[in-house]
C-alpha cells in the first residue's frame, strides 16, 4: 500500500526539525519513504491513495508516556482528592479497584483509546492490571503501546507472590506475539511505597529477562525519600541505584521532588522523567523541576496520567499546561520554548519507550505514525506572526486533529474513528460504572 499526502504544511520535528511550507510525504507499507517540497514531487508516479492536505498541518503523532486506560471508569469519582498521596489513592481509587471486575475493563479502555486517537496521540504507555482485558482492545484500536503490568503488593507476601507470577506470565505471553505495535513492560506501582526492595529486585530481573523496561510512579510527595532516609540513610534514587534498578530503561511518572543532587546520576542512566502537569496541579502538589532536569541531561516526556486526576486525554492541552507551569515555577516567561515542549511530547516520549529510532519525527525510514490538523480552524493566525510551534502549544487543542495513522494505517479520517465504536463503548461504560458503584455500596 502506497499513500501520498500532498500540499501539507509539514513539521518534521526530531533531528531534522524543519518546516516544509508546501510539502508531501510518501508512505510505503508502514514506513515513510519520501519527505520533500511539492516542487520535487513526481506527479506521474502511481499511488494506491492520494490525500490532498491543503489547509492541513502534518506532524508526528503524539506520545502519551504515562496513563492508566481502564481508569476512565473512575472519571468523576475521585474529585477534590490528591491521588498522589498514599492515603488519597488508597481510600478512593484502590477501594474502587477492589470491587471492579474484569468485564468492566474493556469498554473503559476503548473510551480511553478513542479519546487518544481523536486528540492526536498515536503511542501511549499504560500501567495497570487486568491485562487480559486491555490487550485485545489496544490491538483493535491500532495504537502503538507499551503496556506495563501494574504490581501492587503493599508488603503482603501472598500478594507479592501472586502478582510477580502474573507479571512473569504476562511478559512471556505478550512479548512472544507477532504484534510489534504492542509490547510488555514491568509496572511496579511505586517503589518503596507499595513495592518493597525484595519485590523490586525480582521486577528488575524480569525486565532484564524479557529485555524490557520499568514504568513506575516516583517522587510525588517525597514519601520514598523519607522511607529511604529512615531505613537506609540515603535518598530513594541512591538506594534504587544500589539495587540496580537503573540497569534497565526506567520511566518514572511525576518526579516532582527528586533532590537536585540526584539529577546528575539519573542523567547517566536510561532514565526518563514523565511529567503530568495537570495531575500535579489538580492534586495541589509541587511543580516538577522540568527546566532543571532537562538542563542536567535527563530525558523528559509528557503524560496525562489517569483521567481521575486530569480529566482528559488531550496532550495538546497537557503541553500548554506544562509550558505555562514551568514559566510560573521558574518565574521566567517562555522558559520552555514551544519547540522543546513539542519535542517532549513526540521524540522525548519515543525515547522513553525505547522507540527513539522508530517514531517521534517525520523522516525517511521512520514508522508512518502521523496526524493531520485543520489549519482553517480558529487559533492559527495571523500567518507570518504566530509560528506553528507556538500555535500547537499555546493556541489550539486536540480537536483540531482531523486524521490519524499508525504504521501507515488510518485510525481516523476526517474526524471519524475507523477502528473503535466510541458511542457503544460509552454506553457500556455507563452500565459498568453503575454496577461498580453498586458493588461498592455492598462492600461497605
Amino acid at each position: 500500500m502506497t499513500i501520498l499526502l500532498k500540499n501539507a504544511t509539514i513539521l518534521t520535528l526530531g533531528s531534522s526539525d524543519r518546516i516544509v511550507e508546501r510539502g508531501y510525504v510518501v508512505i510505503e507499507g508502514d514506513r515513510i519513504a519520501e519527505v520533500s517540497s511539492m516542487a520535487s514531487l513526481d506527479e506521474s508516479s502511481r499511488y494506491d491513495e492520494t490525500v490532498d492536505c491543503s489547509e492541513r498541518l502534518l506532524m508526528p503523532g503524539l506520545v502519551n508516556a504515562h496513563t492508566h486506560t481502564p481508569m476512565t471508569l473512575f472519571r468523576g469519582l475521585a474529585e477534590d482528592v490528591s491521588l498522589l498521596t498514599m492515603d488519597g489513592w488508597y481510600n478512593t481509587i484502590r477501594l474502587l479497584e477492589l470491587v471492579m471486575t474484569p468485564d468492566m475493563v474493556p469498554a473503559s479502555v476503548e473510551v480511553a483509546c478513542a479519546e487518544m486517537i481523536r486528540t492526536g496521540t498515536t503511542t501511549f504507555a499504560d500501567q495497570y492490571f487486568f491485562m487480559d482485558e486491555i490487550i485485545p482492545v489496544v490491538e483493535k484500536s491500532g495504537l502503538r503501546a507499551a503496556l506495563a503490568y501494574g504490581v501492587v503488593e503493599l508488603d503482603d507476601p501472598a500478594d507479592r507472590e501472586r502478582e510477580l507470577a502474573a507479571l512473569d506470565g504476562f511478559l512471556e505471553s505478550i512479548n512472544s506475539t507477532q504484534n510489534s505495535r504492542v509490547r510488555g513492560w514491568v509496572g511496579p506501582h511505586a517503589f518503596f511505597v507499595d513495592n518493597k526492595p525484595p519485590t523490586m529486585q525480582i521486577e528488575r530481573a524480569l525486565a532484564q529477562k524479557y529485555k524490557t523496561g520499568l514504568h513506575i510512579h516516583l517522587s510525588t510527595t517525597g514519601e520514598e525519600d523519607d522511607y529511604c532516609a529512615q531505613h537506609y540513610g540515603m535518598t530513594a534514587v541512591r538506594k534504587m541505584d544500589e539495587l540496580g534498578m537503573f540497569d534497565q530503561p526506567l520511566m518514572a511518572a511525576h518526579t516532582l521532588t527528586i533532590p537536585q543532587e540526584d539529577w546528575a546520576l539519573l542523567s547517566e542512566k536510561p532514565f526518563s522523567a514523565v511529567i503530568a502537569a495537570s495531575a500535579c496541579m489538580r492534586a495541589g502538589a509541587d511543580a516538577a523541576p522540568v527546566v532543571g532536569m532537562r538542563a542536567a541531561g535527563i530525558n523528559v516526556a509528557i503524560g496525562t496520567d489517569n483521567v481521575c486526576n486530569n480529566n482528559d486525554y488531550d496532550l495538546f492541552l497537557e503541553m500548554r499546561t506544562l509550558a505555562k507551569l514551568a514559566s510560573y515555577r521558574e518565574r521566567q516567561p517562555g522558559v520552555l520554548p514551544a519547540r522543546d515542549v513539542l519535542w517532549m511530547a513526540t521524540a522525548g516520549g519515543a525515547k522513553a519507550l525505547g522507540l527513539g529510532k522508530e517514531v517521534g519525527e517525520i523522516a525517511v525510514g521512520r514508522k508512518a505514525d502521523l496526524i493531520l490538523l485543520d489549519r482553517g480552524e480558529i487559533g492559527w493566525g495571523p500567518d507570518g506572526a504566530l509560528s506553528p510551534y507556538t500555535a500547537l502549544v499555546y493556541s489550539i487543542n486536540g480537536l483540531h486533529v482531523t486524521d490519524s495513522m499508525v504504521d501507515g494505517r488510518w485510525l481516523m479520517r476526517e474526524r471519524r474513528l475507523l477502528t473503535l465504536d466510541y458511542r457503544a463503548a460509552r454506553a457500556q461504560q455507563n452500565d459498568d460504572v453503575r454496577r461498580l458503584l453498586a458493588q461498592g455500596e455492598k462492600r461497605k
